[in-house]
């Protein structure tokens, strides 16, 4: 479950080099596009780590944002051997300042089946369709309390950025980081030290 009581600031990872990487998930597991009724599960699984106040503005959120005029293939759902929707990840557009750039949204893995390497898998299988469609820089934003998941990022190629942003975030790296600091270990938070660009 996320620590919603660490502090809230605005980090902005970005990925300039992305390998293609295979995916290994465990029999029966898949990973599917979104197909019309996903948008409850994505509800479901969003309300349960507090990203909403209500299942309904949720699933009005998803709809508005991510199923009017997308593209389906870009919003992966993963499913477990029993059908079940266990995690789910967005390959999405943003601006940067007068052009489109490509970014990560919305990872989110149901709290039963974290820490097992499935987030891995499906920001793989995003990065991935980034790759074949030789989409680069990737940005991400993310906060303080999603430490787990930038330590995941920080894996797959990402780098924290001190000054670049995209979409309408204000980059808040310097007022971020003495807040990881004090959550981290020391060997995380040298390995996220070195994993940052100027």
């Amino acid at each position: 479950m996320l620590d919603r009581t660490i502090p809230f600031y605005n980090l902005i990872l970005r990925c300039d080099k992305y390998p293609l990487r295979q995916i290994q998930l465990p029999a029966d597991y898949t990973i599917v596009p979104y197909e019309k009724g996903l948008e409850t599960d994505w509800a479901r699984l969003e309300c349960a780590v507090g990203d909403f106040a209500t299942y309904e503005e949720a699933v009005r959120y998803f709809t508005e944002k991510y199923v009017t005029g997308s593209d389906p293939e870009k919003i992966l759902f993963l499913l477990s051997d029993t059908g079940q929707t266990i995690g789910s990840c967005i390959s999405w557009t943003d601006q940067r300042q007068e052009r489109e750039v490509n970014s990560l949204h919305w990872l989110i893995m149901d709290e039963a089946y974290q820490g097992k390497g499935f987030g891995r898998v499906l920001c793989t299988e995003a990065m991935n369709r980034f790759y074949f469609c030789n989409q680069k820089p990737i940005y991400i934003h993310t906060q303080p309390w999603s430490w787990k998941a930038i330590m995941l990022y920080i894996s797959l190629g990402f780098r924290l950025q001190k000054t670049d942003t995209f979409s309408a975030y204000s980059n808040q790296y310097n007022e971020a980081m003495p807040t990881l600091k004090a959550v981290l270990s020391r060997e995380q938070y040298l390995k996220l030290q070195s994993a940052t660009d100027e």
